[in-house]
């Protein structure tokens, strides 16, 4: 049974600064810069597409009814915006085997 481990932004930095001789803080500026870009395109309505790894994309969730779990009663759930992600191929292949 696998244990769950969680990477954090540090974590991915600190693996990014090791693997290429960078410092961590440059390492962390630039995890934070690929991560500001990704969203302000998808702020835009842009698909970012990574070769290799996937695709960020917006989808719209129109406004619905639904329901407080507390109380039953009927409330209006507001139409929004959700950022998804589709993993490729290659990334499939390897979560797999």
């Amino acid at each position: 049974m696998r244990t769950k481990v969680t990477m954090n932004n540090s974590d991915l930095a600190d693996t990014i600064a090791a693997a290429h001789g960078l410092s961590k803080a440059d390492a962390r500026k630039a995890v934070d810069s690929v991560f500001a870009a990704i969203t302000d395109a998808a702020a835009k309505g842009e698909e970012v597409s990574l070769n290799g790894f996937g695709k960020f994309k917006v989808k719209n969730s129109p406004a619905r009814e639904g329901r407080n779990p507390s109380t039953g009663a009927t409330i209006q759930i507001a139409a929004s915006n959700k950022l998804t992600f589709a993993a490729a191929k290659a990334v499939k292949d390897k979560l797999n085997g």
